[in-house]
């Protein structure tokens, strides 16, 4: 398994616009990610307010709900100008944040981080289907697991350096490390050579065009299951983590070593992404994601045992458990999904994967002030593994299932 592995991620490292992906996926993840530690700091610090630091991570998550008709922006053009349009258009947006100095200019930063989340939406929506059409298609879960590992080692970096910059130089500091991170993927987009045939022009109700994406998922029976199951995963995932400061709380420890666990989590996810390639060509998407969401499911629930030993490798099987099934769904997305659709079919299989974590977090946030934070996670342990359990029959069942089914709902 590790002569295959440093194989096949050599394959793509070696692969010269899967390399200036990579690259791109790093320096705008290492810029966002510290913008949204600094920008709930930066209104905590104005205003003295939890409630109102906490709306920037709601202002940048809100467009997610909006993804089916998002999408339909990377399905109009080619994706690669689209790419380096957006990148330039958020470098450029977030220079703005120089003027944010008093609580009366907090609008124009919530304005920023809600564009700022659209723009998101579209950007992953080009870069999944530019993607697809550059990278080999049997490279693509080594691709999308090494883009877990850059995604989760800049989340590991970037918060202690956006703290750093944010102490010395504020806010605005922050955002402009953040835009010059935004100019320079845009130079690494445009130095792509992944060429690309001009779509068919769009007619239509955009609102019918956005649907074309949900019936497509709604009906495949590949992608459905994955796609419900990493909904229904990160839902969990989201209460799960509404518990990490009870769960300190009863290891005896400051709200500090919640710090240490997502760290340990962190590494996890870094270590998993390393060997999702190898491990999706050898069990497949269905198991892939059902092992991951059972790892997931057992070291959820021995989170209730109060010992340091166990929180932190919970934390670690926790990282590794996370991210396989969302790894399985995006790869089949690409895979599964026709080139002219692929934008509106990501986009909304994102809204229906990460939507349910933001609910999740919402609702523990309330759970973990009425039920004991133990017996929630038992349950979450619980209900994990009910999630996996779909997964681990047989693709031809799986397949008759779902055309038994589709015939008594319609997504539309």
């Amino acid at each position: 398994m590790t002569t295959k592995t440093t194989w096949s991620v050599g394959r793509v490292l070696r692969d010269r616009d899967a390399g200036l992906y990579l690259s791109g996926v790093v320096v705008s993840g290492f810029g966002t990610s510290a913008l949204w530690l600094a920008s709930g700091v930066w209104v905590k610090d104005l205003t003295g307010s939890d409630g109102l630091a906490a709306l920037c991570m709601l202002a940048m998550w809100l467009p997610t709900l909006a993804g089916p008709l998002l999408g339909t922006l990377a399905d109009r053009g080619r994706r690669r100008p689209l790419l380096i349009g957006v990148n330039l258009l958020l470098g450029a947006l977030l220079l703005t944040l120089v003027r944010v100095d008093a609580p009366g200019d907090l609008w124009l930063l919530y304005a920023v981080l809600f564009v700022y989340g659209a723009a998101g939406v579209v950007h992953d929506a080009a870069e999944s289907a530019l993607v697809a059409r550059a990278v080999e298609p049997s490279l693509l879960g080594d691709f999308n697991g090494l883009r877990t590992t850059a995604t989760e080692g800049m989340k590991l970096l970037a918060p202690l350096a956006g703290a750093g910059l944010y102490a010395a130089h504020g806010g605005a500091g922050v955002a402009l490390l953040d835009a010059a991170t935004f100019v320079l993927a845009a130079g690494l987009y445009a130095a792509l050579r992944a060429r690309e045939e001009k779509p068919t022009p769009a007619t239509g109700n955009p609102r019918l065009r956005a649907a074309e994406g949900v019936r497509h998922l709604w009906a495949h029976p590949v992608l459905r299951p994955l796609v419900l199951a990493g909904g229904a995963t990160m839902l969990c995932a989201g209460l799960n983590g509404a518990m990490v400061y009870a769960v300190v709380d009863g290891l005896g420890h400051s709200p500090a070593y919640t710090g240490v666990l997502y760290a340990v989590q962190g590494a996890g996810s870094v270590a998993v992404g390393l060997l999702s390639g190898p491990a999706l060509r050898h069990l497949g998407a269905r198991r892939f994601a059902a092992s991951g969401i059972a790892l997931l499911a057992v070291a959820v629930a021995l989170r209730a045992v109060p010992s340091d030993p166990v929180a932190l490798v919970c934390g670690g099987a926790i990282g590794m458990g996370l991210p396989p099934v969302l790894i399985a769904a995006m790869t089949s997305v690409q895979r599964e999904t026709p080139g002219a659709l692929l934008g509106r079919a990501t986009a909304t299989a994102h809204t229906l994967v990460f939507t349910p974590n933001v609910v999740g977090l919402a609702a523990g946030a309330a759970l973990v002030e009425l039920v004991d934070h133990r017996l929630v996670l038992v349950a979450l342990g619980v209900a994990l593994l009910v999630t996996a359990a779909p997964l681990c029959q047989s693709p031809a069942r799986a397949e008759r299932t779902v055309a038994r089914s589709s015939s008594d709902a319609s997504p539309a």
